[in-house]
């Protein structure tokens, strides 16, 4: 039998931020920072990251990435043959901007190609959203823009809009914030009534937001009972991020995920000039302008690329 020619190919997945205030665990945005896979198949597995933050990982088949597309390859009884993985990143790494969801999505994409799973969207966000624990950052990853999703005894439910005419500014502080630790904050239920007025703000944020409402977005942000009360106490910038964010033109300001990054979101025209002003308020953080990715994860077939690592 003739053998087939090593096939490549090459990923591309935005980051993101979710939560938006009052949408804990089911809303998403979709970012301009990307997790990226050139990968060829080779006799083993090798990860070989091309940017220095991603010098922390395992570079064998322990890696996040090779165990995810292992795990959904044998999901459908298959063994995925072994690949040499070149990956790049500008997605801030345990800041809240969507990089673990981002890694997660590059598996399923990676194993559905390998093992010629023809998995749909729908599929992948069920996957996706296992992995994950809900399903907010790697829908935003997925499907690109703006996401409203939520997960139920039958699965996960999601819609998407493609773009919405607003830059999401970003403050990140250069010391991480646990997830776990965001999580420990949070209390342990809510009581009937509190849970019928968290969820009332959340639907009016999401009218807001469909609606072009920013002034509404920005008040309905504001008004999260889920989760940001208790976690803001972990970030003593938040305040004062909030107040210069709200004084030079974003209408909101919320914890990006589980922080400790903060999103100011500001209609398009005005967002260079509040990233100016956030950069001079807050020197010691790096604040990055960011736009919305009306597009989500992407792979193409590559013609196969001879690198020295690989030889």
């Amino acid at each position: 039998m003739k053998r087939r020619d090593p096939r490549s190919w090459k990923i591309i997945v935005p980051g993101s931020t979710a939560n938006l205030g009052a949408g804990f665990d089911s809303l998403g945005l979709a970012l301009n920072v990307f997790l990226t896979l050139e990968v060829h198949e080779a006799e083993d597995w090798q990860v070989i990251p091309l940017s220095s933050a991603l010098e922390v990982f395992p570079v064998d088949e322990t890696h996040f990435i090779v165990e995810i597309v292992k795990e959904v390859a044998d999901d459908y009884g298959k063994k995925p043959s072994p690949c040499h993985l070149y990956i790049s990143s500008d997605i801030p790494l345990t800041r809240g901007l969507g990089s673990s969801a981002a890694a997660v999505v590059a598996g399923i994409e990676l194993a559905n190609a390998l093992c010629e799973l023809n998995l749909t969207q729908e599929k992948k966000l069920a996957l996706a959203n296992r992995f994950e624990g809900h399903p907010d950052n790697v829908g935003a990853s997925l499907y690109g823009g703006f996401v409203v999703s939520c997960q139920h005894e039958k699965g996960v439910s999601l819609l998407s809009v493609p773009d919405l005419p607003v830059d999401v500014v970003c403050v990140i502080p250069k010391a991480e914030l646990k997830t776990s630790d965001s999580r420990n904050v949070l209390p342990e239920s809510l009581s009937f009534e509190e849970s019928v007025e968290a969820g009332a703000i959340s639907n009016v944020l999401v009218a807001a937001f469909l609606t072009g409402d920013w002034e509404m977005v920005g008040k309905m942000m504001k008004r999260d009972r889920y989760h940001q009360p208790h976690r803001r106490k972990l970030l003593p910038h938040y305040d004062a991020v909030e107040e210069v964010a709200g004084r030079f033109g974003a209408f909101g300001v919320a914890l990006s995920g589980a922080g400790p990054t903060i999103a100011c979101f500001v209609e398009r025209e005005a967002s260079e000039w509040l990233a100016r002003q956030l950069e001079q308020s807050f020197p010691s953080m790096n604040v990055r302008k960011l736009s919305i990715s009306p597009s989500g994860s992407s792979i193409t077939i590559e013609q196969p690329k001879v690198r020295p690592s690989s030889l």
